[in-house]
């Protein structure tokens, strides 16, 4: 796998201050996407040891909340299979950290049902994220007011609680785009 950037001090991809690691490659290939370079699976630089002590340490400071994962896409199938054992080393350092993934990928149709985006270590991904904000980048549903996404369309999920109720649930405190409307 390769990476496009690492932000050791990201404010904008989560909550609290975090780590960012944008990962490369993407198909979904989003009209008016902010980081199209990051499509090619072969951008940027390699993901090395080297490269996961660098996360690891960046991590360690009390106050980095987490790690977030973004793209290009984290959850295509082959990024998902490099990325698994870094997340397993993140979790067993940093059991209070939490983990957000971003990705275009639907939580319940593509990567709970039978997508494209599903592959043998889904499961286990999905068990070490956290908070998820899913599906593409909608150029015609763009609101910059909108917390920790780009378009209305998409969604942040609570991961641990969707697992255990079998539905999809909301993050506590970040309403959906609807809410938002009604509320300006």
């Amino acid at each position: 796998m390769n990476y496009g950037e690492i932000k050791k001090t990201d404010i904008a991809n989560g909550e609290g201050v975090r780590v960012s690691l944008f990962v490369s490659g993407c198909t979904h290939h989003c009209v008016g996407c902010f980081n199209k370079e990051t499509w090619d699976f072969s951008y940027g630089r390699k993901f090395t040891k080297e490269t996961e002590e660098e996360l690891l340490k960046a991590l360690s400071p009390s106050y980095i909340a987490g790690l977030t994962l973004l793209g290009g896409e984290p959850m295509e199938p082959e990024n998902q299979r490099a990325l698994l054992p870094f997340l397993q080393h993140v979790k067993e350092k940093f059991p209070r950290k939490d983990i957000w993934c971003y990705t275009g990928y639907l939580f319940d149709k593509e990567l709970q049902g039978m997508g494209r985006a599903r592959c043998e270590v889904t499961d286990e991904i999905l068990s070490l994220v956290d908070v998820m904000v899913d599906g593409e980048f909608v150029q015609e549903k763009r609101n910059i007011s909108l917390r920790f996404r780009g378009s209305e369309n998409q969604r942040v999920i609570d991961v641990k609680k969707s697992l255990a109720d079998g539905t999809v649930v909301m993050k506590n405190g970040i309403q959906p785009a609807a809410w938002q409307e009604k509320e300006t």
